[in-house]
């Protein structure tokens, strides 16, 4: 890390992946914050700078001596599984600084010596007493598989055979029962039952005559607005979209192409309209959303319809590690590895991690966000036929005026991320993708690219003169 970049991390002030200590306290307490940091997303420790403030204090050469050998001590010795810690040491106004890199834990969950665990609340962290959350950290570091739980009160008697015939088929070119071993090993064996010959989560959500009988939660919630606000009272349509993963794609499918606008775009008068959105985008985000799920959240997929977008609110934010970026370039890290499985033979998911590349080729605009307080992820498609248009009389008179329209603009809201890409290009407007991935923290040079792009196009920021010499420069909203 470079002196500028470490000033830019003691402005940022604490949040998940940031903390600050003016010096070391006690082994303990280090390993609580090294134990919240693996077990979350990963973070920066800075010593030397004051705690809350991150007043730039320093540190003496003794001192960082001191505090390097008590942090190795302290990851080898005091919290379980051990944890590695990558520490750098950057000099700032003939004072140092010792930086301490945690990244998120492959073996989660990690404990301190006391068998607490620990996880970051932002820029605090609580400890971790409830079930459901211990077997979260269990999934995310792929120790346990949700969609291989039975379900409770089911059993083959609920399968949909018709269904599971045709998977066999599709799968094995023969039907379940041609198999020469008998049925209910042909069903453990794929993982459609459990060994007490309840269905599992998986083979429920694929395979039952009814699902929402036992997982009333699994299904999609879908409302067409009439405006463009998620607390709007009025609407077009509304619904609840059940049925096995297949049929809920199926349906939602329709159900959004049929909400949405096919102009003629130039095309003859007898030609077929073109769908607003293509319909690989809509393919490929229903497909991500029905298969990616967090089936330890009991809450429904969202599919919202407005005026000027289409949001899909998915239960469960990226699998800790993850990133927004890591999607865009189609890395893989599949969190129910049953359900993407059976996705694969039943429906058009391929589950190689291509889908999100798919739907930015499209030239779509697009964006993601993962929020993590939330346990939530949201892929917001943006309409290409809205006009920025206010027609009511009770929208004209609220911005002052009853005879005239506002006028349009391009611009629409943007993400935290862009907005704080804006804010450090406005300070340093000659800055390189790679100064400011560094100075975010979170974001790598692959996601500013992408980014700046998106605050390009959008008519927020213009890049000026060369290459080399030139300069970012912020495009006034107004």
């Amino acid at each position: 890390m470079t002196e500028q970049e470490l000033i830019e991390l003691c402005s940022l002030g604490e949040s998940t992946t940031i903390q600050y200590k003016l010096d070391f306290t006690t082994q303990k307490q280090i390993a609580e914050e090294l134990v919240a940091f693996a077990n979350t997303r990963g973070g920066i420790i800075v010593f030397g700078a004051e705690d809350k403030t991150g007043q730039m204090i320093g540190l003496t050469y003794e001192q960082v001596q001191y505090i390097s050998r008590e942090l190795s001590n302290t990851a080898n010795e005091q919290v379980r599984p051990v944890i590695y810690l990558d520490i750098e040491t950057v000099k700032h106004n003939d004072t140092l600084f010792l930086l301490a890199f945690i990244k998120s834990g492959a073996y989660k969950p990690y404990k301190d010596l006391s068998g607490n665990i620990w996880v970051k609340q932002g820029a605090d962290k609580r400890r971790v007493t409830e079930n459901v959350e211990i077997r979260r950290l269990l999934q995310n570091s792929h120790q346990y598989q949700v969609d291989l739980d039975g379900v409770d009160g089911t059993s083959e008697d609920d399968i949909d055979t018709k269904a599971l015939d045709a998977y066999f088929t599709n799968v094995y070119q023969k039907r379940i029962d041609d198999f020469n071993i008998p049925r209910k090993n042909v069903l453990r064996n794929a993982h459609i039952t459990d060994d007490l010959g309840r269905l599992t989560i998986a083979g429920a959500m694929y395979f039952a005559k009814d699902p929402q009988q036992f997982m009333p939660q699994h299904c999609i919630k879908a409302v067409w607005y009439a405006g463009n606000e998620l607390g709007g009272t009025e609407y077009h349509d509304s619904r609840d979209i059940i049925g096995t993963i297949p049929e809920m794609y199926d349906e939602a499918l329709r159900w959004l192409k049929s909400c949405l606008k096919r102009p003629q775009n130039g095309q003859s008068f007898n030609s077929i309209g073109q769908l607003e959105v293509p319909e690989v985008v809509l393919e490929e985000l229903l497909q991500n959303a029905l298969v990616h799920l967090d089936l330890l959240k009991p809450a429904a997929i969202r599919l919202l319809v407005f005026d000027n977008r289409i949001e899909i609110i998915n239960p469960g934010c990226l699998p800790d590690g993850q990133t927004i970026d890591e999607i865009l370039l189609g890395n893989s890290c599949p969190r129910n590895i049953l359900l993407a499985q059976f996705g694969s033979h039943t429906m058009p998911y391929r589950g190689l991690g291509s889908g999100i590349p798919r739907v930015m080729s499209t030239d779509s605009d697009v964006d993601f966000i993962d929020r993590p307080d939330g346990n939530q992820f949201i892929a917001r498609i943006w309409r290409t036929t809205q006009k920025s248009e206010i027609t009511t009389q009770k929208e004209l008179d609220a911005l002052g005026s009853t005879t005239q329209k506002p006028e349009t603009t391009t611009q629409k809201p943007l993400n935290a991320t862009q907005k704080r890409i804006l804010e450090y290009l406005k300070n340093y407007p000659k800055a390189t993708r790679v100064q400011v991935a560094g100075a975010l923290g979170d974001i790598t040079e692959d996601g500013v690219k992408f980014n700046i792009g998106l605050l390009q196009q959008h008519g927020y920021l213009r890049r000026m003169k060369g290459r080399k010499t030139g300069y970012y420069e912020i495009i006034d909203s107004q």
